[in-house]
């Protein structure tokens, strides 16, 4: 303990501190800066080529440039976050070394760690393979509403890992991408709302179809809804005979994601429509019979007037 309180021992000492405040201390917070920085930068070259990239993409196949958007988001996002990961690896790495760590055992125990890990993970492995080969294909991008293994819902992130999915309640699904075994897109390039209209027996089929062509039509020439449709009313014809209604398809191909408010809005012109010219919209109800010879039976209601005598 004596020797902490001689001169010779503060002396070095304040030799030692003052070298170690010069070179490795310096180092360290100009390096420190240098993070900083770099992180700025990438995150900048990141965004200056999406903006390059989306200028570009927008012209490619006729291609939407809200598709575009939505492509470049999920891909920049993925650049992002591998590109930081990649910084902060090296800035650590570097770190170790100026505070006289010896990173080469470190690297040498990681790898027979990962390679350890690498045979347990085989899941693991299987997700990130497929999360590339998701991204690659472009099935699927950030802002799509999608059907993943029969959960419908909105993406809200898309990982190598997982795909985070949240339906119309709320709830957020996360899935695995290795997991993952169908995908159902439906707001990919554009949308359609396929419509099954059921008419009585009775109506003229051939008046239906020009009603529903009419309120398509009607749709499709006002600027609201002008902006969202790719097309007016495609009216098939008569699809089906139901129970008790005839069914007449029909379609409206719409902007990716604005099929269902399209849907909404025309039903309602239809129904109004309907209303107007008498056409039935059936619910489901039976007719009875007492044989194929005999007339239906004819029930008729005969009123009598009753007297109340008071005793």
């Amino acid at each position: 303990m004596e020797k902490y309180f001689t001169v010779d021992f503060w002396k070095q000492f304040a030799s030692v501190f003052s070298r170690w405040l010069i070179t490795d201390l310096l180092s360290i917070f100009i390096l420190i800066i240098l993070l900083i920085v770099i992180l700025r930068v990438s995150s900048t070259l990141v965004n200056n080529l999406r903006g390059v990239l989306l200028k570009r993409m927008a012209y490619r196949n006729e291609e939407l440039d809200l598709e575009v958007e939505k492509r470049l988001n999920t891909l920049m996002g993925i650049l992002r976050k591998t590109s930081r990961v990649v910084i902060w690896s090296i800035f650590g790495m570097i770190f170790l070394g100026k505070i006289n760590i010896n990173i080469a055992p470190i690297l040498t125990g990681a790898g027979i760690v990962g390679l350890a890990v690498g045979f347990g993970s085989q899941e693991l492995v299987r997700d990130f393979l497929a999360g590339f080969f998701i991204l690659l294909e472009d099935g699927i991008r950030t802002g799509d509403v999608v059907t993943l293994n029969g959960t419908s819902g909105k993406v809200e992130k898309i990982e190598l890992r997982t795909i985070t999915l949240r339906d119309s309640s709320g709830v957020v699904h996360i899935f695995q991408n290795g997991k993952i075994n169908t995908i159902s897109n439906m707001t990919k390039g554009w949308s359609a709302m396929v419509f099954n209209i059921g008419v009585a027996y009775k109506e003229d089929i051939t008046k239906v179809m020009q009603l529903m062509q009419e309120v398509g039509d009607g749709m499709f020439a006002e600027d609201e809804y002008k902006v969202k449709m790719l097309d007016t009313m495609e009216v098939s014809g008569l699809n089906d005979f139901g129970d008790s209604a005839l069914i007449i398809r029909g379609r409206i191909r719409t902007k990716p994601g604005q099929q269902w408010g399209i849907g909404r809005e025309y039903r309602k012109r239809l129904k109004e429509t309907f209303d107007l010219n008498n056409i039935e919209i059936p619910f489901p109800h039976q007719t009875l019979y007492w044989g194929e010879e005999m007339d239906p039976l004819k029930l008729s209601i005969i009123q009598q007037s009753k007297k109340m005598v008071k005793i």
